[in-house]
């Protein structure tokens, strides 16, 4: 099978573990392939702690809403649309239970590919039991999806990622490279684009630092890449099974 294109599911039921950021790079990764890509806030309320990822990316991130049948709908019509490019959903930990529930009644990830759009579930592990349990029932709730342990490296070494094994389409584990003290202060503060020069910038960031984040992207897009890879090997795989 041939797919257009994935849909990108970043989730944990742990907040501030990497979320929104890896969603940014993403979205940005898709920019930089010339790809055409949609963003989708599943974070809570409207706060200044919440929807960060639509304040990070405001022309390329949705706000979406479950807490209702039409939120629901109109979030998962436009997953499974042909049209639109790749999708990114940043699941906020408030809404984690709830979407996983609402995909897995749907049959969202065998909808999604009965269209020709690969699923691809990339989650933030750490040490704590819940995740541990957490990923489990993804595991077996979703087993058409690419499920993708995803290690944020600003969280310490994976010491646990034996309770984390990666699904056949997934493949390995995905990192996410530390961002180094001196450059979390220019990236953290929305809005920001790692692909957009002019808001990089208006930061005034200096040249070592600007080297710097450079580095890390350029990390961080290998990673991506070689995601793409093991999606689309794995999905090879699968149909020839069949």
């Amino acid at each position: 099978m041939s797919f257009r294109h994935s849909v990108y599911i970043v989730a944990s039921p742990r907040p501030r573990v990497g979320k929104t950021l890896l969603s940014r790079v993403l979205i940005d990764y898709h920019k930089h392939e010339g790809r055409v890509a949609c963003a989708f806030d599943l974070g809570q309320g409207q706060g200044q702690a919440e929807n960060r990822l639509q304040q990070f990316a405001p022309d390329d991130t949705v706000i979406a809403e479950i807490g209702s049948v039409q939120g629901q709908m109109a979030l998962f019509d436009q997953l499974v649309s042909e049209e639109g490019g790749s999708k990114i959903v940043d699941v906020g930990a408030d809404s984690f239970q709830a979407f996983f529930d609402i995909a897995y009644r749907i049959g969202f990830a065998e909808e999604a590919r009965k269209r020709e759009i690969a699923p691809v579930i990339l989650f933030m592990i750490s040490s704590d039991k819940a995740a541990g349990d957490a990923y489990r029932t993804l595991r077996a709730r979703f087993p058409s999806a690419a499920l993708t342990p995803v290690h944020n490296e600003m969280l310490g070494p994976t010491q646990h990622r034996d309770r984390f094994p990666t699904a056949a389409r997934g493949g390995a584990i995905l990192r996410l490279p530390a961002l180094a003290p001196g450059l979390r202060k220019f990236v953290e503060t929305p809005p920001f684009s790692f692909a957009d020069d002019r808001l990089a910038n208006a930061r005034n960031i200096p040249l070592d630092a600007h080297i710097e984040l450079q580095r890390w992207l350029r990390k961080a897009y290998i990673e991506l890449r070689e995601l793409d890879l093991r999606v689309l090997l794995g999905e090879l795989q699968s149909s020839l099974r069949l």
